[in-house]
């Protein structure tokens, strides 16, 4: 009896095909993309430390999740919409005996959130199998499209594009598999790809690891005892047992086999310029994450200890936005010298947001998340700490809430720069012409959401905060600086239209 190279299981969260668009206006924060995760490790149960380290990177999406388990011989993928713990249980897991596996939890950016663009994608060419996963967004989509003379709307998401690639690439070469099959057809590929890509893809025998020239998105390398990890963030390798080794640098390509891992740098030099988004730092990354060997709380701490020397303000207690306005609000307190307290209860049990009817009911959605504590703000100047703006509709119901609450003044604190550009790499913005700081100033945004000052922290100010000043930096949706040319198309339904059209001149470029 023969097995199946691929058992594509859909474990009924949300029936196939159908999207499941969360764009929802009540929630502000911006959108991430994806979380990757990999393993080599013979003799471990692989399946269940990749839902663990899923588990440690579902901060980075929550639409989907999936991953891919090879015993030696066979490709088993088990993806569905949803968090990790409703897509995988016992019974799932128990069925996924291998060697390696790579795992991956979904936020959108190219395609739509159906069933079919969960990932890891999966493609299979004569005895060859591989699986992929993706972090980031590809600003090249539709002339790799249309050099390959693909058909419009038989590739959903730019993950499936370069699946497809990979795909055309092995299918190419000699029948006679050879060990490094799918080097040779990711080294052919991957220089063909322009934006932000952090993937891991596997086949029967190997889990690798690349990270794009610019290093958009963050992707680092663990040791177990007896394997190896990878991962979009470092506590992924804690909760496995791994301990850090180093981050992949930018334009690398790590292959793990029995052998362990080679390096190898499928990209020239003149493309490798590191640029790793710098929202990583204010929002994206856990605070116990490590980044350019940084440690992301204490750089939020810094950027509130910096927003205090910046724009000081005489007030009674300075509160956090949770989670990632806390270590800020710390830091702004202790420089301050105003007490730390809190302000608001953020209900932990909230997961998708509520995708309201109406703009009254996205208005009071925003206390499915978030209520204020009384006591504690009733009488009070308020000093409030928040990672961004983005339409600014969270802010606004947050400051009406405290004022209704009792507070006496409201004075609000970003820990970045306003938000004026779209982002192409990997966060889902949306259209420019919704971002609130596109078309206000800081004095008329301070007017819309009704408090009574505002300060964002200065560019220097939040890169000296990283700790890592002279490592490079992606600050495009803040200056409108790309660091690589992208096209004025992009959007996240640029593969699902009836028909590809060329694309325009890039909207602006640092690279001529």
């Amino acid at each position: 009896m023969t097995r199946l190279p691929l058992r594509a299981w859909q474990t009924g969260c949300v029936s196939s095909g159908e999207p499941y668009d969360d764009v929802a206006h009540d929630d502000d924060s911006p959108k991430e993309a994806c979380g990757v995760f990999g393993i080599y490790s013979p003799g471990q149960p692989v399946a269940h430390l990749t839902y663990l380290g899923l588990f440690a990177l579902q901060h980075r999406g929550q639409e989907a999740a999936g991953m891919a388990v090879s015993d030696g011989s066979d490709v088993t993928v088990v993806k569905d919409q949803g968090l990790v713990a409703a897509v995988f249980d016992d019974r799932t897991l128990a069925g996924l005996e291998g060697i390696l596996a790579i795992g991956h939890c979904r936020y959108s950016t190219t395609g739509s959130s159906t069933w079919r663009n969960a990932q890891p994608v999966y493609r299979g060419v004569a005895d060859r199998h591989f699986a992929l996963g993706h972090n980031g967004n590809l600003t090249n989509t539709e002339a790799l499209i249309e050099e390959g003379g693909m058909l419009p709307g038989t590739i959903t998401s730019d993950t499936d594009l370069v699946a497809e690639l990979i795909g055309n690439a092995l299918g190419q070469l000699p029948d006679d598999s050879a060990d490094d099959d799918l080097e040779r057809a990711l080294a052919s590929v991957l220089p063909r790809l322009e934006g932000a890509f952090s993937f891991v893809v596997m086949d029967q025998s190997r889990i690798i690891g690349v990270r794009d020239p610019n290093g958009f998105r963050p992707l680092c390398l663990g040791k177990l005892d007896e394997g190896w990890v990878l991962a979009s963030e470092s506590p992924a390798l804690d909760i496995v047992g791994a301990h850090f080794v180093r981050e992949l640098d930018p334009g690398e390509m790590v292959v793990i086999d029995a052998t362990g891992p080679r390096s190898i740098r499928p990209f020239p030099d003149s493309r490798v310029d590191p640029r790793l988004c710098l929202f990583e730092f204010v929002y994206f990354a856990r605070p116990d994450t490590r980044l350019y060997n940084q440690s992301v709380h204490q750089a939020r701490v810094r950027i509130g200890e910096q927003l205090a020397e910046q724009a000081p303000v005489e007030a009674d207690m300075v509160m956090g936005v949770p989670e990632s306005g806390v270590p800020a609000a710390e830091g702004f307190a202790r420089r301050s010298g105003i007490p730390y307290g809190q302000g608001v209860v953020k209900n932990r049990y909230v997961g998708r947001s509520f995708i309201a009817p109406s703009q009254e009911l996205r208005a009071r959605a925003v206390r499915m998340k978030l209520n204020p504590l009384r006591e504690n703000v009733a009488g009070k100047r308020i000093v409030v700490v928040d990672d961004s703006i983005v339409r600014g509709t969270t802010q606004k119901q947050l400051t009406k809430m405290l004022r209704e609450a009792g507070a006496t003044e409201v004075h609000l604190r970003i820990t970045s720069p306003p938000v004026k550009w779209s982002c192409f790499y990997g966060i889902d913005t949306g259209d420019r012409t919704e971002l609130l700081a596109y078309s206000l100033t800081v004095d008329e945004i301070r007017e819309y959401l009704n408090v009574d000052s505002i300060a964002f922290v200065q560019l220097d100010r939040l890169v000296a905060s990283t700790g890592a000043p002279g490592a490079g930096f992606c600050n495009a949706c803040f200056t409108g600086d790309y660091p690589t040319g992208v096209s004025v198309t992009l959007r996240k339904q640029v593969l699902e239209v009836p028909a590809v059209t060329p694309s325009p001149a890039p909207i602006q470029t640092a690279i001529d």
